[in-house]
């Protein structure tokens, strides 16, 4: 979609993603140590307000700017105005406001393949010698093993595809692997299939 009709998808009082953080943001995230964090296209700042009461100093790059207001009064609500920072981009074409950072983090960012590389390789050389790199998607596995999500394979990134892009980027991968994740149906819960990834850039 266009970020205009972002801006009308994001327009309501209500929280489109909800005000709690990703769960896997939180498990791979919350051992990390660092300063300073940029969460690319981080919409109404579930994640970034998570990494703000962590300790971090935090950028969500986002191209809605009605998002980046929300983000910005739920970060005026939990107290942490000081870390938390918004700058309205492109994901695959920004410049951040805090890079070098310790910390990427990119979720659910659905997008053509060839752009998410962009996205991708981008956050990556704004990491830190010794940082991190964090991301979580709909899997292309989610297609014939799971529920939900979107259907168009090539907004789904798998373990090739990301493996590619983290030697492309120069990063050491810790770990990279499909994770069974829940979506509420009608039926109830149903399994999906989700790609995690954690990687570091090398020191030296």
């Amino acid at each position: 979609m266009s970020n205009n009709e972002w801006d009308k998808k994001y327009s309501t009082d209500e929280y489109i993603y909800t005000k709690t953080a990703n769960r896997f943001v939180v498990e791979y995230c919350e051992p990390l140590k660092g300063n300073t964090a940029i969460d690319l296209g981080g919409g109404e700042g579930r994640n970034s307000i998570w990494l703000a009461k962590q300790g971090f100093k935090v950028e969500n790059i986002d191209f809605s700017q009605v998002a980046l207001d929300k983000y910005l009064r739920f970060a005026e609500d939990e107290s942490v105005s000081e870390l938390c920072v918004a700058n309205c981009a492109d994901a695959t074409d920004f410049e951040s406001k805090l890079a070098p950072v310790d910390l990427g983090v990119i979720a659910y960012l659905q997008i053509p393949q060839s752009e998410l590389r962009k996205a991708v390789l981008r956050l990556a050389s704004s990491i830190k010698p010794g940082g991190h790199l964090f991301g979580v998607w709909h899997s292309r596995d989610n297609l014939v093993g799971g529920f939900g999500g979107p259907k168009d394979p090539d907004v789904l990134p798998n373990v090739a595809i990301m493996q590619q892009l983290m030697v492309e980027a120069g990063f050491e991968v810790l770990e990279l692997t499909n994770r069974e994740g829940q979506i509420q149906t009608r039926e109830g819960l149903k399994p999906s299939v989700t790609l995690v990834f954690l990687a570091q850039r090398p020191i030296g």
